[in-house]
């Protein structure tokens, strides 16, 4: 399956997409990770972003989409893949679909995960990340670690990201509001998108989704 799963800063994409591609089989493709493994082995469009990126500039669209083509041309990504964080913007929907079209195959859904704007910002104030693989999440009230400030998964260190805080998240949801939430209409218009209500436990927000992309392949 090729899936898109968007949805606000904390309604939990990154938790949901390890769990959905690994019950799905297929590569979880997360802008962040794209970002990473570029500049570490410094392929081409690494060098590029690490270089806006030291000037304090965002990355370009054409960079990014670069990135993210490249990476969906792997042949692990053949048989589908699970995007998070791409497309970010209308721009970038288009380029994908751009790709989808030449490459001859299309999108099984558009998962669209709907948070409350208030638990985003509760969500997000306590959440904390391993330093060693950023797929490692904790929350301080809701799933906390068992020894504090320490991965249960790889005994990594938990750290709380410097735009985490209250005002900064919310300016964050101004940004997705702005330049992400129009590429929700953009794939209504189309047909593909499926609203995931994202309350409650990490399981019951995956079988959801589970359900709903085995309605889609029946």
């Amino acid at each position: 399956m090729r899936i898109v799963l968007v949805g606000p800063p904390g309604a939990g994409k990154g938790t949901q997409a390890a769990y959905l591609a690994k019950n799905l089989s297929i590569p979880h493709i997360s802008t962040g990770d794209l970002f990473r493994a570029n500049i570490s082995q410094g392929t081409p469009l690494g060098r590029q972003a690490q270089e806006y990126m030291r000037a304090g500039q965002l990355v370009p669209d054409e960079v990014t989409i670069g990135m993210a083509e490249d990476r969906m041309r792997q042949p692990d990504a053949a048989p589908g893949f699970l995007l998070d964080g791409f497309p970010r913007n209308l721009a970038q929907a288009e380029a994908l679909d751009e790709f989808l079209r030449e490459n001859q195959i299309s999108l099984d859904a558009v998962l669209d995960l709907e948070v409350p704007e208030d638990e985003v910002v509760r969500r997000i104030a306590g959440r904390r990340i391993c330093r060693n693989d950023s797929s490692h999440v904790f929350h301080v009230t809701g799933a906390p670690p068992k020894a504090e400030g320490v991965c249960d998964e790889c005994g990594g260190e938990l750290y709380q990201r410097e735009d985490d805080s209250e005002e900064t998240v919310r300016k964050r949801l101004e940004v997705y509001h702005r330049e992400t939430e129009p590429i929700i209409d953009y794939y209504k218009a189309k047909g593909q998108v499926v609203t995931i209500p994202a309350l409650g436990k990490v399981s019951e927000v995956t079988q959801r989704a589970m359900d709903v992309l085995a309605a889609k392949a029946a």
